[in-house]
């Protein structure tokens, strides 16, 4: 369950922010996706009640191996650009790809969380500077305006990600980050693929008139590019392949994959609110 303060709600001006969240988690319904089964609220705090999924974050399982044989990376990528062909498909974007953002259910498979970030679009660009820094793509950080394609240029930098075990843009300075981005140089590790470097290429392209994802063939791009030679499409999509890392967990209730969060302190609420600023609240 995802509870949020509403004075930090009302603080931040967050609640057009929080109301698109929740628009956007009530429209999806695929099993790459985690779900909401609902929403409520009290005096004091907004409520998601989300699915649980029990093999916690995919960053814990490809920090524990450094990272990923090419099969396996292989394996989770093409989950990921089946949910991305699922949300694109509704005109909605995610904007926040990240190895922290999957989960893993019981058998191993990918399941997309915290849509904060994600926007309907209907075909038109976007401004808001959203993200996390490593996996931001440069339209967003010269506030360009943005659509679908980053979201492709993210699924590049995860891809890296899996297969070198850190990302490409990586600096300890935020800055020098985005500074990284903006030029597009980055260096790949020697025991990378041809085919995972190509695509990897085609992917983190500040040129969108050549990025693979958002040009004529689309989608198709990508799940025809060679890296993919070997993936069952249709089998994938509907969860028929073994998924390559296997969750230890004694029963689907289990919570030792995820951190123990029992020793934090209750949430703190800064302000009590006014019946107007209730009021707000009154379509939740």
């Amino acid at each position: 369950m995802k509870a949020v303060s509403k004075s930090h709600i009302v603080k931040n001006q967050q609640l057009t922010h929080l109301r698109a969240e929740r628009d956007v988690l009530r429209q999806l319904d695929n099993p790459l996706i985690v779900r909401m089964f609902g929403s409520f609220q009290d005096d004091q705090c907004v409520y998601f009640v989300m699915e649980y999924v029990c093999g916690g974050e995919f960053f814990r399982h490809l920090k524990a191996r450094g990272k990923l044989p090419e099969d396996m990376a292989r394996f989770y990528a093409a989950e990921v650009v089946l949910a991305f062909e699922y949300l694109h498909g509704l005109d909605t974007i995610y904007r926040d790809l990240k190895p922290e953002n999957l989960l893993l259910d019981a058998e191993g498979h990918l399941k997309i969380t915290d849509f904060g970030f994600a926007k309907k679009i209907s075909g038109k660009r976007t401004y808001t500077l959203c993200g996390t820094p490593d996996y931001l793509a440069p339209e967003i950080i010269m506030n360009k305006g943005h659509g679908k394609p980053v979201d492709w240029w993210s699924f590049g930098v995860l891809l890296f990600e899996m297969l070198a075990g850190y990302p490409p843009f990586y600096d300890d300075d935020i800055t020098n980050t985005y500074k990284k981005i903006l030029t597009g140089r980055f260096l790949f590790p020697a025991h990378m693929s041809v085919t995972s470097r190509d695509l990897i290429r085609k992917l983190l392209q500040a040129d969108l008139t050549k990025r693979y994802g958002g040009l004529a063939g689309g989608i198709g791009d990508i799940k025809s590019h060679p890296f993919f030679k070997t993936t069952d499409w249709e089998a994938m999509k509907h969860r028929r392949m073994p998924a390559p890392i296997k969750p230890v967990m004694k029963s689907l209730e289990d919570t030792s994959n995820f951190d123990d969060y029992s020793i934090l302190p209750p949430m703190q609420h800064e302000f009590a609110l006014s019946k107007n600023e209730q009021a707000m609240f009154s379509e939740f």
